[in-house]
Formats: structure tokens, C-alpha cells, sequence
């Protein structure tokens, strides 16, 4: 009896623990569901820093990104990389259109959460938090997850 309970209770443990890393990496709002939000390693001295989510709008209307926030950096803005004439360029994105049924990903080499003037750096396995703010769905805080300084994302 003892060796069931404890197997029990073991088996308890986990599936706690593996339902709050499933959490960790999906966050529902409205009809918004964000998934997977990560930022990669900072180098020693770095003051940029920049993070990414896929955004998935499960409703019937459109919704929009309107800013983001943080408080482990001077500027936080959502940022758009382009090409122009062999040229890699990036700049704010301004509102980014969420359309209904539809997935927005912010990810490296397109639109990412820039972080300008970090207070200190993202090191491999912290979090840290940002504001979402959108037009329909409010607001929330979204925890980023810090992976490798060379991360593409592939495994998140």
C-alpha cells in the first residue's frame, strides 16, 4: 500500500510539473493565444536585446498589437528587419494587424520585441517579463524565457 501511495503521489508531482512547463509556454487571452515566448543570451556589455512570440488569433475578428513594454530595458518596441538593396534594415513596425484565425510570429530576421538601453542582461535560463498591449484582447504580461546566446528558436 505504501508503494502505491508513493507512486501515486509521484506521478502527482509530475504531471504538476509538466503542466506548468506547457503553461510557461502558452498564455491565452481572449482569443489570442501566445505561444513559445523566448529572447536569446546577451554577450557581456550588450544593450540590446530582442524577444519573440508567435501570436495566434482564434477568433472571428481582428485584433491588433498595439505596444510592448518593459522594465529590464530603456525602450522596449515591437521592430520589423527588412532587406533593401542587399541591405539588412530594421526600424519600428508601428501596429502590427492580427488577423482573425490567422498567426503572427514575431522571430529572428522579421518582426521581433526590440529591447534598447537593457539594465542588465539576459542571461540562459532566466525570464523576464513584457507588457503585451492589444486593441481588443487588453493587456498582459507575457514571461520571456532566455535561451542560448546563439538560439534560432528551433527548439522552442
Amino acid at each position: 500500500m505504501k508503494k502505491l501511495f508513493t507512486f501515486l503521489f509521484a506521478a502527482l508531482i509530475a504531471t504538476t510539473t509538466l503542466a506548468g512547463l506547457s503553461l510557461a509556454h502558452e498564455q491565452k487571452l481572449g482569443a489570442l493565444i501566445l505561444h513559445h515566448a523566448w529572447s536569446r543570451a546577451t554577450p557581456a556589455g550588450a544593450k540590446t536585446g530582442a524577444a519573440y512570440v508567435k501570436i495566434e488569433n482564434t477568433g472571428d475578428t481582428p485584433d491588433q498589437l498595439l505596444s510592448v513594454a518593459s522594465d529590464i530595458a530603456a525602450k522596449t518596441e515591437v521592430h520589423q528587419m527588412t532587406m533593401e538593396n542587399d541591405m539588412m534594415k530594421m526600424g519600428p513596425a508601428g501596429v502590427i494587424d492580427i488577423p482573425p484565425h490567422g498567426v503572427v510570429e514575431l522571430k529572428p530576421h522579421g518582426l521581433h520585441i526590440m529591447m534598447m538601453g537593457l539594465k542588465k542582461p539576459l542571461t540562459e535560463g532566466d525570464t523576464f517579463p513584457v507588457t503585451l498591449t492589444f486593441a481588443k484582447a487588453g493587456k498582459v504580461d507575457l514571461q520571456i524565457v532566455v535561451g542560448k546566446v546563439d538560439d534560432m528558436g528551433e527548439e522552442h
